[in-house]
């Protein structure tokens, strides 16, 4: 008897493996956990190999399903050119990201949606969370993925971030001295519910260092120029909150959401990887 790969369940085998979650895959599939897991179970029987390891904590590839997770990838690469022919028509999404948004997510959903599409072009924009959000209006991005700020509603929640006081190890604040900042500039919301806080509590400030984008502002903190208001999703690990050794006000937290109005079949299953990606790196 002849046996024949289900394109279904392969695919379902590389978004567990790229994912490493059951519950991320079904997100990006757009079906249930359950659904997945029967995929996975057929594609093992077909095989007679057992491809993925379960526990509560982990998924993790077996070393068969390590050895055939290339083979998989070219399947599904085959797959795509025989149904789009071998020049696949061009397509692209456009996609904002905050900077403050933008953390250690942003390499895995990139490598995320070439894995799904080499032929979509991608057009990504890092900026403030309130221009990405006016660009989305005006038609300018197929989507968004930014912070919550005022009353905007709608919108998939991908995580939810705390802020800290983030500075070098080596940082020392002078007796008498203000609190210097590092900040983007304005219209950052971040900076602004810093400012705020600052105000509120009665504490001095100023801006030591603005910087063009979060990368400079970080490579600031680090140098102990400053310190800097960020996610502690985002602050590398040569940054410490230095917040409740200086008694400075609590900055809560923020929700970072995806924006989309696209309907191409293509360009959803590239968000709905986009937003399981996302949700994967931020939970770990």
């Amino acid at each position: 008897m002849t046996t024949t790969l289900d394109i279904a369940t392969v695919q379902a085998f590389l978004l567990v493996a790229d994912l490493q979650s059951f519950t991320r895959a079904a997100e990006a599939l757009g079906t249930t956990q359950a659904a997945v897991s029967l995929k996975l179970q057929r594609l093992e029987t077909l095989l007679g190999k057992r491809l993925v390891e379960r526990s509560p904590r982990a998924v993790r590839l077996t070393a068969d399903g390590a050895a055939f997770l290339d083979r998989a990838r070219a399947l599904m690469e085959a797959h795509d050119r025989a149904l789009s022919g071998e020049v696949p028509a061009a397509q692209s999404l456009s996609l904002g990201i905050s900077d403050h948004a933008a953390g250690p997510e942003l390499v895995p959903l990139l490598e995320r949606l070439h894995a799904m599409s080499s032929s979509l072009t991608l057009a990504v924009t890092i900026g403030f969370s309130r221009e990405m959000q006016d660009a989305y209006d005006g038609g300018e991005l197929d989507a968004v993925i930014v912070r919550q700020e005022g009353s905007r509603r709608g919108g998939e929640k991908l995580a939810e971030d705390e802020f800290g006081w983030f500075a070098s190890r080596r940082f020392t604040l002078p007796k008498g001295e203000p609190l210097p900042l590092a900040t983007l500039a304005p219209p950052c919301g971040v900076r602004a519910v810093a400012a705020r806080a600052l105000d509120k509590a009665g504490l001095a400030w100023r801006e030591r260092f603005v910087g063009g984008g979060v990368t400079a502002v970080v490579a600031a903190a680090l140098a102990g120029l400053a310190i800097a208001p960020l996610a502690r999703r985002i602050a590398p690990a040569g940054l410490v909150d230095i917040g409740p050794a200086l008694k400075l006000p609590k900055l809560g937290g923020s929700k970072v959401m995806l924006h989309s109005k696209v309907s191409d079949p293509t360009k959803l299953a590239a968000l709905r990887a986009v937003a399981a990606t996302f949700r994967s790196v931020a939970a770990s």
